[in-house]
């Protein structure tokens, strides 16, 4: 790896940086509202470092602010970044799995040795927590937001198998859900950390979902979970995790996941 090469992963929310220093690789994140003074910074610290970039505002990037940049596609940096993780966790690569990157939206890849390929991809993900979060948490920022759904009950406004069935014996676990959202259209007795609960729920159950059909579709039992979304946010691991195990599934969660995207333009 260049030690004299930093990567950026410029996503739709967020900017990820990757950069070297004491032999040593350091991380650092920006919301993208924040581009300009970030960028501005970089600018001034790596005059002489090569530079590049990755992500939907990539071009945007190099346009503006490191016309000498290279451009390396997102989804091969995202896996290249993943593998050097797993490496670091002491992971096989010939083993095959499915890589889900939960950034945005969701992608999914199927990797196995140096092979990687996208089979898949979801508008469902942290641009759709984000928004929802805006509409029912009245918040734009994601640490208030997870904060907010880590202290609701979502069974406050998700119909469950069990209130279905009550009081009689569900014939499958009570607590999942039988609809989201479905209790707010019957009920004003929820919160807005409710609400958010619920949300999270809902885009771990769809990426499980779609997880779980994809791994049975590509013969593999292993994911493993990459993407900022995941930054922090310990109630959609924690579903993520139930979820999967109940479906059959192995999960990985990858230190320093979110910055695959950078660390692989990096590497590039």
């Amino acid at each position: 790896m260049n030690k004299n090469t930093i990567g950026i992963d410029a996503g739709g929310s967020l900017i990820k940086i990757a950069f070297e220093e004491t032999s040593r690789i350091h991380f650092k994140k920006y919301p993208i509202e924040d581009m300009e003074s970030a960028l501005n910074w970089l600018k001034m610290l790596a005059a002489s470092n090569k530079i590049v970039l990755t992500g939907g505002k990539a071009g945007r990037i190099k346009a503006d602010f490191f016309p000498e940049a290279e451009i390396v596609n997102e989804f091969t940096a995202a896996c290249e970044g993943a593998k050097y993780l797993m490496e670091q966790e002491n992971m096989s690569l010939q083993e095959k799995v499915l890589l889900v990157n939960i950034g945005t939206g969701t992608s999914w890849f199927v990797m196995e040795g140096s092979h990687y390929e996208r089979v898949l991809g979801s508008g469902i993900g942290g641009g759709t927590f984000m928004g929802l979060g805006t509409l029912l948490g009245n918040s734009r920022d994601f640490s208030e937001l997870v904060e907010l759904a880590s202290r609701g009950t979502r069974g406050n406004v998700d119909l469950l198998v069990k209130d279905i069935y009550h009081p009689e014996e569900p014939p499958i676990q009570g607590d999942l859900t039988a609809s989201n959202f479905a209790k707010a259209s019957k009920s004003k007795e929820n919160s807005a950390a409710d609400q958010m609960a619920s949300v999270i729920n809902m885009i771990s159950e769809t990426i499980t979902l779609l997880s779980v059909q994809t791994a049975a579709l590509h013969s593999t039992k292993k994911v493993v979970y990459i993407g900022g979304t995941l930054s922090g946010n310990k109630a959609l691991q924690s579903y993520l995790e139930l979820y999967a195990k109940m479906s059959g599934l192995e999960t990985v969660f990858l230190r320093d996941g979110e910055y695959s995207g950078a660390l692989g333009a990096k590497m590039y």
